[in-house]
C-alpha cells in the first residue's frame, strides 16, 4: 500500500468542508496553507565528541483566533508535511474547542531511544533557541508531544528565559508543576474524552452505570480513561490491549490491576482471570463503548460493519478511516471525532498559559470543571451540526471549527 501524504489528508478532510460550506475559493486557498513554516539545522555535540546536525522544524498554521498552540514531536520518521498536517489539525480543534489559540507544530528528526540526556537536553535547547523568534508566551506556545516530556519542556523553557532576561514560564505548556505547570494536565485527554463520552451517553440514551467498555491501546491515555470510566460512571471495563495484544473478561477488568500488571511484565497480556484477545478482535467486541486510544486508522471499511459498540469515543488521533466514518455513520454508530475527543489536553493546556500569565494556580476542581464545560459545550456545538447538516460528527467538527476561524479572520479585516 502506498504510504499516504498526512497534509494531503488534511487538505482533503478541509475540502469536504469547504463544498459543504461553500466557502468562497480565496477563503479556501487561505485555509489549506500554512501561514509561516520554519525549517532549522542544529548542530549539537555529542556525548562522544563528535558533532551532529539535526534537522527541526516549527509550523504556525493560523494565528486568526489567536496565538499558535501545538507539541513538539521527536522522532526518527518526523517529517515537515507531518508537522504542516498536525498544525492543521491542531488549528481545528482549539476553534472547536473555542479557546482563543491558533493551531502549531514543531518537531526534529532524531532517535532519542538512541540519546543520552546530556544530548537530549543540548538538543532541546538548541532547537528552542533556534526557532526562538517566532515563538513566546503572545505569540507561539509549544509543549511536549511524541517523545518528549515535562523535563525537556523544562530545558526549552529554561533557555527561553535565558536569552530573554527574565523568567518566560508561559512559553511552554506542559511543564513540571515546580515551574508553573497545571494540576489536572496528567489526564486531562482521557477526562475530556470522558465528559464528552457522558454527553453522547445521553444523547442516545445509553445509561452508563454498568456499560461495559473495551480500551485499544492502554498507554497514558488508554489507562486513564479505564480508571475514569470506573470512577466517574460506575462503567465497567472487559477488554484492553496494548502493541503486543489484549486481555479481556467480559465479566470485568480492574483497570488498576491491568496498569499494575503491565507495569510488571511489559504487557496486559496474561493478566489474571482474563482470555487473550488480539488488538483487531477487540475492536469487534459487544461492548457499549469502545475506545481506540492508540493507533490510527484500525477502523477501516475492513472492519467497520463489524463494529458492535454504540459509541466510539476516539483518544488517539486518527483511529477511523473517512469510508470507516460513512459505514459507521450509516450503522448508527455515535463517533466522537478525534479533535473533539481528545481536545481536554489542549484546553488544559490552555489553562495552564492562562494560570501563567496572571501567576496563580487553579485547584484541581477548578481544573476539572473548566474542562468539564469546555468539553461538554464543544461536543454539544458538534451534534448540533451533526444534525443540521446531516453529516457524520467529524465532518460537523469540521464544519464548527473553520466557520469559528473564518468568522475571526472576516472579523479581524484579512478578507477584504
Amino acid at each position: 500500500m502506498a504510504e499516504q501524504n498526512p497534509f494531503e489528508n488534511a487538505r482533503k478532510q478541509l475540502q469536504k468542508c469547504a463544498d459543504i460550506l461553500e466557502l468562497d475559493e480565496g477563503i479556501h486557498d487561505i485555509l489549506k496553507n500554512p501561514m509561516r513554516e520554519m525549517h532549522v539545522s542544529l548542530p549539537i555535540r555529542m556525548d562522544d565528541g563528535s558533532i551532529k546536525v539535526f534537522q527541526g522544524f516549527r509550523v504556525q498554521y493560523n494565528d486568526a483566533k489567536g496565538p499558535t498552540k501545538g507539541g513538539i514531536r521527536f522522532h526518527p520518521d518526523e517529517t515537515v508535511d507531518t508537522v504542516k498536517a498536525l498544525a492543521a489539525w491542531m488549528t481545528w480543534k482549539c476553534a472547536v474547542m473555542d479557546i482563543p489559540l491558533g493551531g502549531g507544530k514543531g518537531g526534529v528528526i532524531c532517535n532519542p531511544k538512541e540519546m543520552s540526556q546530556g544530548e537530549l537536553e543540548r538538543l532541546s535547547r538548541k532547537y528552542i533557541s533556534s526557532i526562538s523568534m517566532i515563538v513566546g508566551p503572545d505569540k507561539d506556545v509549544p509543549a511536549p508531544d511524541v517523545y518528549t516530556n515535562p523535563q525537556m519542556m523544562a530545558w526549552m523553557m529554561d533557555e527561553f528565559s535565558k536569552f530573554s532576561g527574565k523568567n518566560q514560564s508561559g512559553v511552554i505548556t506542559g511543564k513540571p508543576l515546580s515551574i508553573g505547570g497545571s494540576l489536572g494536565r496528567g489526564d486531562a485527554t482521557a477526562r475530556g474524552g470522558l465528559y464528552a463520552v457522558r454527553e453522547a451517553a445521553a444523547e442516545i440514551g445509553l445509561e452508563l452505570k454498568d456499560a461495559t467498555v473495551a480500551i485499544q491501546g492502554y498507554g497514558n491515555a488508554g489507562y486513564f480513561a479505564g480508571t475514569l470510566c470506573e470512577e466517574l460512571f460506575g462503567c465497567k471495563v472487559v477488554a484492553v490491549s496494548d502493541s503486543r495484544g489484549g486481555a479481556v473478561n467480559m465479566n470485568g477488568i480492574s483497570a488498576e490491576a491491568a496498569q499494575e500488571h503491565k507495569k510488571a511484565t511489559g504487557s496486559v497480556i496474561g493478566l489474571a482471570g482474563t482470555e487473550p484477545i488480539s488488538n483487531e478482535d477487540i475492536l469487534e467486541l459487544d461492548v457499549d463503548i469502545l475506545i481506540p486510544a492508540a493507533l490510527e486508522h484500525v477502523i477501516t471499511h475492513d472492519n467497520a460493519d463489524m463494529i458492535k459498540a454504540k459509541i466510539v469515543a476516539e483518544l488517539a488521533n486518527g483511529p477511523t478511516t473517512p469510508e470507516a466514518d460513512e459505514m459507521l455513520f450509516q450503522k448508527g454508530v455515535h463517533l466522537i471525532p478525534d479533535f473533539l475527543c481528545n481536545g481536554g489536553g489542549v484546553t488544559v493546556s490552555y489553562f495552564e498559559m492562562v494560570q501563567n500569565f496572571y501567576m496563580y494556580r487553579w485547584s484541581i476542581e477548578r481544573v476539572h470543571n473548566r474542562l468539564d464545560a469546555k468539553m461538554t459545550n464543544a461536543y454539544h456545538s458538534v451534534l448540533e451540526a451533526s444534525k443540521q447538516y446531516n453529516v457524520n460528527m467529524r465532518t460537523a467538527a469540521y464544519v464548527v471549527a473553520v466557520n469559528r476561524v473564518v468568522e475571526a479572520m472576516s472579523d479581524r479585516g484579512w478578507l477584504y
